[in-house]
């Protein structure tokens, strides 16, 4: 694995270090998810990371600092080594975290194992609150059981959760009772995915920008009374939408939701809003790195290049991390500095990854389509 030459301090921005790294140790998966990110196959991919060349990367992940690393997949216990990497990864200083496929391979005693090698958190998806809506996702019979099983087992062995849930027009009707059945295992967070067409996720299959809104508007309100945090994924405009009314409750005289709140862990949350390349960065299963995993353009290789000089000095990161280089309704928006729309559902739905977020409701005030919005940004007006 390649060091970085060059000296700059860590931890001075998501200009030169990322919030979060996440290493895709592997593709193959036994669940047959219909919105599948990697569209994973039961098989392992031979060009995946060796165990030298992973344990190279996690120590040169250090030279961003302590960020968070998470191992995700396809399912990481497909890997014989996934518990030496994650020793690996807390021996180094970082939160190390998990995320498996609910599958016959992680078993109570597999669970046991991540924890005694150290997890900071386990990652657990959970897309609906019958085994009707959930099963239907995974494609796997009896994984809503499976997985109910897993969280009170984390639950009773204080292993912190995180519950993944991504919303497409199948479950957007099961939100509420999700978000109810969900707060009974105690998790730390739930990260609610908005779908991005790639992979086995098809365009069809998402919410419109309307029911965006509507998401955006239970998370708030859910985010004052649930004893978790609550987080949006590939969905940065619900930063814009959280804005707008606590400033709208506070004219009002009412108390406005916190930022986040709720239980933590030692993770804790980014000190403000990441996106894809800024404050995020991706690796794929055969060293590729990504800006997000839904966004498949490549800045470089970590077998051949340090992840550290990609993140900070590919000409990928740093256009994606200026957002004077925003088009359309982005580039005009006033709130562009702390949401920045996704830029891989833009690139996923018009080819540009910084085009206009495709599912956002929000017009620039004074904006007029077909402008560049690169001049000047509208003064904020919430």
């Amino acid at each position: 694995m390649i060091k970085s030459t060059r000296n700059e301090k860590p931890n001075i921005g998501f200009d030169l270090c990322p919030f979060i790294v996440i290493w895709e140790v592997t593709q193959s998966c036994d669940l047959a998810c219909l919105h599948c990110r990697a569209d994973a196959r039961t098989c392992r991919d031979p060009r995946e990371l060796t165990t030298y060349q992973g344990r190279g990367l996690i120590d040169d992940i250090t030279g961003f600092g302590s960020p968070l690393l998470v191992l995700t997949g396809g399912d990481p216990l497909k890997r014989e080594d996934i518990y030496e990497l994650i020793t690996c990864g807390v021996e180094k200083g970082l939160r190390t975290t998990v995320s498996p496929s609910v599958t016959p391979l992680l078993t109570d005693g597999s669970i046991l194992k991540l924890k005694k090698a150290g997890i900071s958190r386990m990652a657990v998806s959970l897309d609906g609150s019958t085994p009707l809506v959930h099963d239907s996702f995974r494609g796997v019979h009896g994984s809503f059981r499976r997985t109910v099983e897993v969280l009170s087992l984390c639950a009773l062995e204080g292993i912190p959760i995180q519950i993944n849930t991504t919303v497409t027009k199948y479950n957007i009707g099961d939100f509420d009772s999700i978000a109810k059945l969900i707060s009974g295992f105690s998790p730390v967070l739930w990260s609610v995915f908005f779908l991005v067409p790639t992979g086995r996720g098809r365009a069809a299959d998402s919410v419109s920008a309307l029911e965006y809104e509507e998401a955006f508007a239970k998370m708030y309100e859910l985010s004052k009374v649930m004893p978790y945090d609550i987080k949006s994924t590939e969905a940065p405009h619900y930063r814009r939408f959280a804005a707008q009314a606590r400033v709208r409750e506070s004219r009002a005289g009412k108390r406005p939701a916190a930022a986040y709140g709720g239980k933590r862990d030692a993770i804790g949350r980014a000190p403000r809003g990441i996106n894809d390349g800024k404050g995020f960065v991706f690796v794929s299963h055969t060293g590729e790195v990504y800006p997000s995993g839904f966004l498949p353009l490549s800045g470089g290789n970590v077998k051949n290049e340090s992840i550290v000089d990609i993140y900070r000095y590919s000409p990928l990161f740093r256009e994606i991390r200026d957002y004077d280089r925003l088009k359309g309704k982005c580039g005009a928006c006033e709130f562009k500095n702390i949401c920045g729309g996704s830029r891989a559902r833009a690139y996923a739905l018009t080819g540009d990854c910084m085009e206009s977020e495709p599912f956002c409701v929000y017009v620039p005030k004074g904006y007029e389509a077909g402008t560049s919005g690169r001049e000047s940004a509208c003064e904020a007006e919430i």
